[in-house]
C-alpha cells in the first residue's frame, strides 16, 4: 500500500508511539490526522507539517465520527488508521488497601480496548467505503498491544488484560475485514521510551534497557513508528500480532 497521498488517522498523536508515527508517516508523504485529549492537544508543541492535532476521546463515538468526517470533508482519500492511545496504571490485584478498584480496572479496559475497538470500528466502516486501489486493498488498521499481553507483570493485572484483548481481536478482525480488502495487524511493543518511562531515574531506565537480550536499551518510539510504515508497504502482513521487544520475555517483576 502506498502512503504518499493518502490519508492517515493516528489516536494518541500528542506524544509517544502516536506522535513518533504520525510524523513518520507525514514524511513519507500521507496528510495525517491525529486525536489526542484536549490538554494534550492544548499542550502539543511545533508540529509536522502535514499533522493536525484533533481533540477526542476515542472512547467516545462522537469525536471519532467528526474526525472522520473532517477527513472525508477535506477530500483526503484514508488508507491507515493507527490505534495508540492508551494508559498504563499500576496496581496489584489485593494490595495494602484491599482488592484491586474495580473502577480504575473498567478505566484501563475502556481506553486501551473499548477505545482501540471503537476507532477500528468506524475507520474500519470508512475505509470500507474507499474505492479500493489496483490491488483492492482499501486501508489497514493497525493496532497497540503489548508484551504485557502475554508476560504481564506484578501490578499489572488491569493493562495486561486490556492489552490481551487488543492481541485477542486481531485475527477475527481481520477476516472480518478481508471482503472489504482491508488489513489488520497489531504490534506488540515491549519497553519503549516514551512519556510513561519519564517518572523513572536514568538508573531504573538503564536497568530496563539491560534486561533486553538485544538490544540492550529501551526501544525507541521511532521505531515503533517505522514498523508501521513498514506494515503499511507489506501488503501480506494481515492478522498477525508483532512483537517489537528485542527478544524480551518480561519477568514477575
Amino acid at each position: 500500500m502506498k502512503l504518499a497521498g493518502t490519508a492517515a488517522l493516528v489516536t494518541g498523536a500528542a506524544s509517544g508511539l502516536g506522535a513518533a508515527t504520525a510524523a513518520a508517516l507525514a514524511a513519507r508523504g500521507a496528510t495525517v490526522y491525529g486525536l489526542d485529549l484536549d490538554k494534550a492537544v492544548a499542550e502539543a508543541g511545533a508540529l509536522p507539517e502535514g499533522v493536525t492535532l484533533l481533540a477526542a476521546d476515542v472512547t467516545q463515538e462522537a469525536p471519532v465520527r467528526a474526525a472522520l468526517d473532517r477527513i472525508e470533508a477535506d477530500g483526503a482519500m484514508l488508507r491507515l488508521a493507527v490505534n495508540c492511545a492508551g494508559i498504563a496504571p499500576s496496581a496489584r490485584l489485593v494490595g495494602r488497601r484491599g482488592p484491586h478498584d474495580l473502577d480504575l480496572f473498567r478505566t484501563v479496559v475502556d481506553v486501551n480496548l473499548v477505545g482501540t475497538f471503537n476507532v477500528l470500528r468506524l475507520a474500519a466502516a470508512a475505509l470500507a467505503a474507499q474505492e479500493p486501489d489496483e490491488d483492492g486493498q482499501r486501508g489497514l488498521v493497525v493496532n497497540t498491544a503489548s508484551i504485557a499481553a502475554y508476560e504481564g507483570q506484578i501490578g499489572q493485572i488491569a493493562y495486561a488484560a486490556s492489552k490481551a484483548g487488543v492481541a485477542g481481536m486481531t485475527v477475527t478482525a481481520a477476516r472480518d475485514l478481508a471482503q472489504y480488502g482491508i488489513r489488520v495487524v497489531t504490534i506488540a511493543p515491549g519497553i519503549v521510551d516514551t512519556p510513561m518511562m519519564a517518572g523513572f531515574s536514568e538508573e531504573v531506565r538503564a536497568g530496563l534497557g539491560r534486561s533486553v537480550p538485544f538490544p540492550q536499551r529501551l526501544a525507541r518510539p521511532e521505531e515503533y513508528a517505522r514498523l508501521v510504515t513498514m506494515v503499511a508497504e507489506h501488503d501480506y502482513l494481515n492478522g498477525e500480532t508483532i512483537r517489537m521487544d528485542g527478544a524480551l520475555r518480561m519477568a514477575a517483576r
